[in-house]
């Protein structure tokens, strides 16, 4: 495989190939620098250089060892989910925060079930939270005896997510007792699964750094399979969820050990 350097090479041809790496991050929302230099039979350096000079324009965002899309999830989708299964998404929020004690330091994900528990912990003292959800930290500034930490980064406008490459080591940097997550899909193999790589990093990092793990879903979630995944229901301590799924999940959930809640 041939080897490109950068010296002497035209606008026209960084273009042409900057383009092409747009529409295939697009088309399949996450690229990895390896990826990239095999494609294009360039250099590691170029490679970085392509990801920054989209990164400037806003069309992707940098991510350790690639490059995904801005927008992985559907507007119209989320506007949906934030109507659907409400009532199941209140029951779900409001057992997360009985188990949520004051003065704890929390990890809350992103996504419209966390919105819903961030709403129910309002009735909590003295939280210290980190977010990279904009409306889940939106939310909880109205409560004066909490602490919200948000990383820096570009804004996803289609639910307030906030990303930079280095968004799950500024996660790293805290301690949490308990990390709140949802996700996209509980799969029929028990593996649980998002849309999206950048969240998939910032949530493994908060996962690694809490000594609780609480996996807040409706029961529609259950048998669903999405594009990435995360780890397993043995990955997490506590499934709260407003009603048990149904075989071959449950014998899963139930192998899993995980401490159940509905």
């Amino acid at each position: 495989m041939s080897v490109e350097t950068t010296a002497g090479e035209g606008s026209g041809k960084k273009e042409s190939r900057q383009a092409f790496l747009l529409r295939y991050i697009q088309q399949n929302h996450y690229i990895s620098i390896d990826e990239i230099t095999r494609l294009f039979s360039v250099t590691t350096q170029t490679a970085r250089r392509d990801v920054m000079a989209l990164e400037q324009l806003g069309r992707v965002r940098r991510l350790h060892g690639g490059a995904a899309t801005i927008t992985a999830i559907d507007p119209i989708a989320l506007r949906q989910r934030r109507t659907e299964n409400a009532a199941q998404k209140a029951k779900v929020a409001a057992i997360v925060a009985d188990i949520v004690p004051d003065g704890a330091a929390v990890f809350i994900d992103t996504g419209t079930t966390c919105e819903a528990v961030a709403q129910a912990l309002m009735s909590r003292r003295d939280l210290r939270v980190v977010t990279y959800s904009l409306r889940v930290a939106t939310i909880l500034s109205e409560n004066s005896t909490f602490s919200i930490a948000v990383p820096g980064g570009f804004v996803r406008p289609v639910d307030g997510g906030v990303f930079q490459e280095d968004t799950a080591d500024y996660v790293r940097r805290f301690k949490f007792d308990l990390a709140i997550i949802s996700v996209s899909g509980i799969d029929d193999d028990g593996d649980i699964c998002d849309d999206d790589h950048a969240e998939v990093a910032v949530v493994s990092a908060a996962l690694a750094q809490s000594g609780r793990k609480i996996l807040a879903v409706d029961s529609s979630k259950f048998g669903r399979r999405a594009l990435v995944r995360l780890g397993s229901l043995r990955d997490v301590d506590i499934l709260v969820t407003d009603a048990l799924p149904q075989t071959p999940l449950l014998a899963k959930v139930r192998a899993s050990g995980v401490e159940v809640h509905t």
